[in-house]
């Protein structure tokens, strides 16, 4: 295989990345706190001997999570929480705490509040938050403090990453910090709310019919250039 085929194929490659990031878009379109997530192209370029031009290849191995909110949608959901502005909820899981925007909250069979998945939903000290079975009401105010019976039970912990560059995507709606975290100095929390996706269906189908186009118009160069290799190599063995 020669050198075009192997640069069409590395394009070829990185559109099958960005088209499997689409259909996951679509496929998370009502799920809660979900973030859109894109594949990044760059160029790989390297020198060829004997002064031949130089080679050109695309590389699509880096995905980019897009954190701008999305809308709120209003549930009346006692448990039920969003964030307005900046911040992530913090959890407990199996592999150490994350972040998440998906606020859907729920007491446990222990009195915990906990995630849809059971994680620990942690407060401002990163202790879970117990909410007593019995309690006839339960309030949030804004800065995240839940109260049962006009009795404070806890702060939900708001942070965010100092570096933001440190916040790593892991399945769902959670979010890994390689870095350290601080609290968002005045978090807005909306009870009986939750964010939706910031998924835009219109631009995923246009994106999808574009990443469509562009990876048939590669195929039929591969194809193209499959047939004149064959014709080559016809051609070089009648001689």
């Amino acid at each position: 295989m020669d050198n075009p085929a192997y640069v069409v194929l590395t394009r070829q490659s990185g559109l099958m990345a960005d088209m499997q990031a689409v259909a996951h878009n679509m496929a998370n379109l009502a799920t809660a706190g979900y973030r859109r997530e894109g594949v990044l192209f760059s160029e790989y370029v390297r020198a060829m001997e004997g002064g031949a031009p130089s080679l050109s290849m695309a590389s699509a191995t880096v995905r980019h999570t897009y954190t701008h909110a999305g809308a709120l949608e209003a549930t009346g959901g006692s448990f039920d929480v969003a964030i307005e502005g900046e911040g992530y909820f913090q959890v407990q899981t199996p592999d150490g705490e994350r972040l998440t925007r998906n606020g859907s909250f729920r007491p446990n069979m222990a009195g915990e509040l906990v995630t849809p998945d059971g994680h620990l939903v942690l407060d401002a000290g990163g202790a879970p938050i117990f909410v007593p079975p019995d309690a006839r009401s339960v309030g949030i105010a804004p800065d995240g403090t839940i109260s049962a019976d006009d009795l404070p039970l806890g702060q939900l912990g708001v942070v965010r990453p100092v570096d933001p560059l440190t916040l790593r995507r892991e399945a769902g709606v959670l979010m890994r910090i390689d870095g350290p975290v601080e609290p968002v100095p005045e978090p807005a929390v909306v009870q009986g709310y939750l964010e939706g996706s910031n998924v835009d269906p219109m631009f995923e189908m246009a994106r999808m019919v574009a990443v469509s186009r562009a990876y048939e118009m590669g195929q039929s160069f591969l194809d193209r250039e499959d047939e004149r290799i064959r014709a080559v190599v016809q051609t070089l063995g009648r001689s």
